[in-house]
């Protein structure tokens, strides 16, 4: 156990600029106090002793705002960034080195017995206000933004964004755990793909209609000619449209 707290201390000053001294850090995040108060509690609830660990996390969450039920299984250096309102349930498992912030719910989707809260793998960052729901497997090196549901499985190494989560891969690059403001927009995406899409219709509808009626027919094969580069686009657009749905399904 001491070898955990120390590890949880450690990764405040990596993942928090604002972290100046040891001091500051043992007296003023809410997060940390609450996992040294998981940590010990859990000990507890692992022995089987009744009611106490029930206690003291509803003690933790009384002065932290922060409530991790004693039978959830936390990892070594997780840190909870400020902090408010995390909410992590009786059976979630989170790896090490997550990095959850304010507004997280680790929950369940039911009154089904067992396993019913989310699994988390390392190195996993959580957005402020994300809720995962439901005993699900999130991989690696996964990145949930701000805001996102998420009730389905996740794969590692890529991103969830929206509601409800749909991964987006970002081949090639790799952004730093702290830069929410680079999360890609995989919805504004596909609302520039349709509205591109109804632009070059319009077009084609346009063409058509300026030619005489009666050659109407013969002038199909040439508008299609000389909008090809729009239906080129299209077949672009639609992949990324097909994108989109796909990861509605993770």
């Amino acid at each position: 156990m001491l070898k955990t707290l120390v590890a949880d201390f450690r990764i405040v000053f990596e993942r928090d600029p604002a972290a100046r001294n040891w001091l500051e850090v043992l007296t003023c995040y809410p997060g940390f106090h609450a996992l040294a108060m998981h940590r010990f509690s859990h000990w507890l609830w692992n022995m089987g002793l009744p009611l106490v660990p029930r206690l003291l996390s509803h003690l933790a969450r009384f002065f932290t705002g922060i409530e991790i039920h004693p039978g959830a299984t936390l990892g070594q250096g997780v840190f909870i960034d400020h902090g408010m309102g995390v909410v992590i349930g009786e059976t979630a498992i989170v790896g090490d080195y997550a990095l959850i912030y304010q507004g997280v719910t680790l929950g369940g989707t039911g009154k089904e017995s067992g396993k019913r809260h989310p699994t988390l793998g390392e190195n996993v960052v959580v957005g402020a206000g994300a809720k995962v729901l439901g005993n699900i497997q999130i991989g690696h090196n996964v990145r949930i933004g701000a805001g996102s549901v998420v009730l389905r499985e996740v794969p590692s190494d890529c991103t969830v964004v929206g509601v409800p989560g749909r991964v987006v891969y970002r081949a090639g690059e790799r952004a730093e755990p702290l830069e929410h403001g680079r999360l890609p927009d995989s919805e504004a995406q596909v609302i520039r793909a349709l509205v591109d899409r109804i632009e070059a219709l319009e077009r084609e509808v346009q063409a058509l209609q300026a030619q005489p009626e009666e050659t109407s027919l013969q002038m199909v094969g040439v508008a299609s000619v000389s909008h090809n580069g729009d239906r080129i686009l299209c077949r672009l657009q639609d992949r990324v449209i097909n994108e989109f749905f796909d990861g509605a399904g993770i």
